[in-house]
């Protein structure tokens, strides 16, 4: 089977800056609740990883936890994101995925993450498209961007949910409150079983499909954490049909 990125590949300095800032950083203002990574170390090859979005703050605690786990990973980011001074840089330079919104380019986005889960990465997907905007903090609807980035690739599709990130910073808010010390709980599910859509035409029908199947499982997994029920209906920002962001707001 082929192999994978792991954290003594050529993953480029800007990945190695990020990690000696960030990792101490999340050791000593908060603490880590993470499950299901065991699965990984029986994973070969490029995987495809679906998360939910609260904060701003989310994108650490996940990548923490990946990278805890031998899976450096590639998140998909706005493209304005990337001309930030210096951490335009190192996020462009530790190889994260320039996603070009509402442009010629945002096929972009796609073709890259394909090409990096082929070719052994961890690629992160934020399907909401955006931090969720349920009142109550649950995940949206999703974007088919990472279910056509699995099936593009054959690579598997984790659900993955994070929770702890929102009381650090709000949803929409940028006060960082790091004490008391939270807990970040992110936990991994099993891979979402996409055979059924697999050797089918990729209609927007199957595709949505095939998304909101990620989302509930998503959403379940939000509340076995939260120890609450998630809404039968999930709350939809993005028009249902729409196909044009593959990526995350960050």
């Amino acid at each position: 089977m082929p192999g994978h990125t792991t954290r003594r590949s050529k993953i480029g300095p800007g990945f190695r800056i990020a990690v000696s800032v960030g990792l101490p950083f999340l050791k000593i203002f908060t603490k880590q609740d993470w499950r299901g990574f065991d699965q990984l170390l029986q994973q070969k090859g490029g995987i495809v990883v679906g998360t939910n979005h609260t904060s701003w703050f989310d994108p650490l605690p996940v990548a923490h936890a990946l990278w805890s786990h031998d899976r450096p990973p590639r998140f998909l980011g706005k493209e304005s994101v990337f001309r930030v001074p210096i951490f335009g840089w190192i996020i462009s330079n530790a190889g994260q995925i320039r996603v070009y919104r509402e442009s010629s380019e945002a096929a972009f986005a796609l073709r890259d993450a394909v090409a990096a889960a082929k070719s052994g990465e961890c690629v992160v997907v934020y399907p909401e498209g955006t931090i969720t905007r349920d009142p109550d903090v649950w995940p949206m609807q999703g974007k088919t961007g990472a279910v056509r980035i699995a099936l593009e690739s054959g690579c598997p599709l984790y659900p993955m949910v994070q929770w702890g990130a929102q009381a650090v910073m709000g949803p929409y808010r940028k006060q960082l409150r790091l004490l008391p010390r939270k807990t970040m709980s992110v936990w991994l599910g099993e891979p979402i079983d996409l055979e059924r859509f697999r050797g089918q035409a990729w209609t927007p029908e199957l595709l949505h499909e095939a998304t909101d199947l990620l989302m509930h499982t998503l959403a379940q997994m939000e509340g076995e954490i939260r120890g609450d029920i998630p809404p039968k209906v999930l709350f939809h920002h993005w028009p249902i049909h729409d196909q044009a962001d593959q990526g995350s707001d960050q």
